[in-house]
């Protein structure tokens, strides 16, 4: 079964019901090009965003651990960076509970409207949609415990990376951490196709050094690594 007949079928499902087609900045798997020049990022298409509800996501995604990683418990307030569908953000909004609060960000109003159709669904209410643009998450100055980003790092443009690592440090309270997930280089598994370029985490650290963030744990997940920063 091909992946864009996959594609289709979530979408009839109503996984993403009323999403036009477009390019996104999102959480995914198989990218589409954007209509931009060489030096942008490649953006997720929502024709293509049925493959981010896989069966099998939570498997090797882990989300427990990665929300672990981070401190994120009930009553936190926390940031989900480029997100996509909403698959982490629903994940968020459970673990931090009724006196938490999610910010689901992203720089695609097309993503903002699919999540907050989905969190409508879910009956949630601790969840706000922010809209992003370039580096600036369009967050809350010093107010959060955890910013997370997955699957998303690669999508920005590489001149943008470190000021958006520098916003979002902005938005972090005395303690708070944010957590970086990304594709292991390679081939294999659930990934991006081969002709889109991964992040090693080497990469990611030398940005937040730059960017005055240390390192304070790593995780080594089947398919991807999980970077907790911190000022």
């Amino acid at each position: 079964m091909s992946r864009r007949f996959v594609a289709v079928a979530m979408l009839a499902a109503g996984l993403i019901a009323q999403t036009p087609v477009g390019l996104v900045h999102a959480q995914g798997q198989t990218r589409s090009e954007a209509a931009t020049p060489q030096r942008h990022s490649r953006l997720y298409a929502p024709i293509d965003l049925g493959l981010l509800e896989a069966p099998d996501r939570a498997a090797w995604q882990k989300p427990d651990e990665i929300m672990d990683a981070l401190h994120v418990a009930e009553g936190s307030k926390v940031a989900d960076i480029g997100a996509g569908a909403g698959w982490f953000t629903i994940r968020l909004a459970r673990r931090v509970g009724p006196n938490g609060k999610v910010y689901a960000e992203d720089v695609q109003r097309l993503m903002i409207e699919a999540i907050k159709r989905r969190v409508i669904r879910e009956g949630l209410q601790n969840v706000e949609t922010r809209l992003g643009s370039g580096s600036d998450p369009n967050l809350p100055a010093a107010m959060l415990n955890a910013v997370l980003m997955v699957d998303s790092y690669q999508e920005v443009d590489v001149e943008l990376r470190v000021p958006l690592l520098r916003n979002l440090a902005k938005t972090l309270k005395p303690g708070g951490l944010i957590g970086i997930v990304n594709w292991k280089p390679g081939r294999g598994g659930p990934g991006p196709d081969e002709d889109v370029p991964r992040v090693a985490s080497e990469v990611v650290e030398a940005d937040a050094r730059v960017a005055r963030l240390n390192v304070r744990s790593r995780l080594d997940l089947p398919y991807q690594y999980l970077l907790v920063l911190a000022p």
